[in-house]
């Protein structure tokens, strides 16, 4: 069995101390939307909740999920982040990996061109007179395409791409492979891990993304799940009073309301994260290349 000194052992006390205390801080926020939007209203907004819900009822769950322009927002919302997250995620892939070969002509200066719109772009006006033009109002397509590609990430994997060892390359290229199936067969595989960083932050970017709708449509039977929460909850503002719901006699107040539509919009992303993290931690590359 392995011994440690004094010295070692209380370097470990506090770093597991300090991990606890990141992970409370970390979760204890999505905990108290949860027991907040669980609890009585009275209690809730005398600072009673802490840790656990005090009467807990899901009344607030059910008056939002008896809702049905939240479920046709739901539908809209897993549309978007999903055609949006692939075709993001390819497209950032096949812009990255040309900018990361050494041997392509005036690869600096698009890369430089990259980084200047990091710094400046047209605004709201010109971006909402450009989807005017391109006939996208009032379409899922202008809250996928302004996002598409993310100059921030296009670097990122190219920075990914160039660490790549080129012997995978060089030997493809021997056996008579084409660039494309040499991105789509040898690099891809082997980039998992920043693969599916890009695609949690395109995800969570789509998934989060209300303005665009705001801006863009006005048909409601097209609005996003954020855009409809963020009307839910502007409507529940301009109602100072309580909602009694009749079938529970609970209240239900305003800030009550506000953690529900928070917690109803988070508990997708808190699902999907746990699924893409295992690839966070693997480094494909080791081992892909020999001697």
């Amino acid at each position: 069995m392995q011994t440690y000194t004094k010295l070692e052992k209380v370097l470990r006390v506090l770093m597991y101390a300090f991990i606890a205390f990141v992970t409370l801080v970390t979760v204890y926020p999505f905990w108290y939307v949860m027991i907040y939007a669980l609890s009585d209203s009275t209690a809730a907004l005398a600072g009673k909740v802490l840790l656990w819900p005090l009467q807990p009822s899901l009344t607030v769950f059910r008056r939002l999920l008896g809702l049905k322009q939240l479920w046709s927002s739901y539908l809209n919302s897993i549309y978007v982040t999903g055609i949006g997250t692939v075709s993001a995620v390819a497209m950032t892939a096949m812009l990255a990996y040309p900018l990361s070969v050494k041997r392509l002509r005036g690869r600096k200066f698009v890369s430089m061109m990259l980084f200047f719109t990091m710094l400046f772009n047209g605004g709201m006006i010109p971006n909402y007179l450009l989807m005017k033009e391109l006939h996208l109002l009032n379409s899922r397509w202008a809250l996928i395409l302004p996002a598409m590609i993310s100059a921030y990430n296009v670097l990122i994997m190219r920075s990914f791409f160039m660490g790549i060892p080129g012997e995978l390359e060089e030997s493809a290229s021997i056996d008579g492979a084409s660039p494309f199936r040499i991105l789509v067969q040898i690099i891809l595989p082997v980039s998992l891990p920043a693969l599916a960083v890009q695609a949690m932050f395109y995800g969570v970017g789509y998934w989060n993304s209300y303005f665009d709708c705001v801006l863009y449509i006005d048909d409601t039977s097209l609005l996003t799940l954020q855009a409809f929460l963020r009307t839910l909850i502007q409507s529940a503002s301009a109602d100072s009073s309580n909602v009694v719901d009749t079938a529970t006699n609970a209240a239900l107040s305003n800030e009550t309301i506000r953690m529900g539509c928070v917690a109803v919009s988070v508990i997708p992303v808190l699902i999907v994260y746990p699924m893409l993290q295992k690839y966070y931690v693997k480094g494909l590359v080791v081992g892909s290349v020999k001697g």
